[in-house]
């Protein structure tokens, strides 16, 4: 439950990074040489004048999105009563992000965080775990945690990239199975596994770590949450860097499946089309938001955790 709320109130946070990302990962690959560099400043404006603010959390609850649309229904009325209905739908949008959030996020970060408790307290309970035996804590507990929520991501992904014309979460799966298969809903496990089995891994060691070389008078003080968040700023942003090309290929398969067999024709493709370059693309938004939620889902945990009088 600590893991889940903290997850949740960092993933209404920084959604907007996670769906600027996604959209910079899948631009077309055809454009002109020479043509001018899309960042991620100009998808996030482009998304806001095309599909408004609310448009950056698409992907949260998409069930929710024919919601928004009614806001442009007739545009010949007043303005008055646009607005109203704007702020109306905007606010019943918001609702069904925080009721929809809770139900994605809580299994799972529930799962990721149960785990690595699980796994810490049966090997670790007496010596806290060493910096590799923390690699192994962390990319273990994500390892089970993606497998299981998998299909959430693809589903995910594809509603971020702005390529699909799913208009509920029923109807995706719907879709998705009826043209693809089941199987489809764990494309790109290779890929996910290899992006967040070492991400975890290694912000589990840095952030670790880090909090070893705090002093006792810090960690012991009123400000050791603001210390801990500070630790897990600095392994989120090294773990990103480390696992953008996995992220990268990732999103290539689940969003296109159809133009992939293996992982290894998605590296293939980004190579030739982009270079090297093309690993890295959304390093930024992707970046931000990853070492943002981290270390907010790390330290709310841990905080709620000492509250309840349990070890973390």
């Amino acid at each position: 439950m600590c893991g889940s709320l903290s997850g949740t109130c960092s993933t209404l946070l920084f959604q907007p990074l996670d769906l600027v990302k996604t959209r910079l990962q899948t631009l077309h690959s055809n454009m002109q040489p020479g043509s001018a560099r899309v960042g991620m400043v100009t998808v996030f404006l482009s998304v806001v004048r095309t599909e408004k603010l609310i448009g950056l959390w698409k992907g949260v609850s998409p069930v929710s999105w024919p919601l928004f649309m009614i806001s442009n229904i007739n545009r010949n009325t007043s303005i008055v009563l646009n607005l109203w209905v704007e702020y109306m739908t905007l606010t019943v949008c918001l609702l069904c992000f925080l009721l929809q959030s809770f139900v994605r996020t809580i299994p799972g970060v529930g799962i990721y965080f149960s785990t690595y408790y699980s796994l810490k307290q049966h090997y670790f309970l007496e010596q806290g775990p060493g910096a590799m035996e923390s690699v192994l804590l962390g990319a273990g507990a994500r390892t089970v945690a993606g497998v299981c929520m998998l299909p959430v991501t693809v589903l995910k992904a594809r509603f971020e990239s702005g390529r699909y014309n799913y208009v509920s979460v029923a109807g995706a799966l719907r879709s998705v199975c009826q043209t693809e298969g089941p199987r489809a809903l764990f494309s790109g496990l290779t890929a996910t596994l290899l992006r967040d089995a070492p991400f975890s891994g290694l912000y589990v060691m840095f952030y670790s770590q880090g909090k070893k070389t705090l002093p006792q008078e810090i960690s012991t003080s009123p400000y050791a949450a603001l210390a801990n968040f500070s630790c897990g700023i600095l392994a989120g942003v090294l773990a990103s860097l480390v696992t953008q090309p996995a992220d990268v290929v990732k999103t290539h398969v689940q969003v296109s499946p159809h133009l992939y067999r293996r992982t290894a024709d998605a590296v293939r493709y980004i190579y030739n089309e982009h270079g090297f370059q093309g690993f890295f693309r959304g390093g930024v938004p992707r970046s931000l938001r990853r070492t943002m939620i981290a270390a907010m889902a790390w330290t709310v945990y841990e905080q709620l955790m000492a509250r309840m009088g349990l070890k973390s």
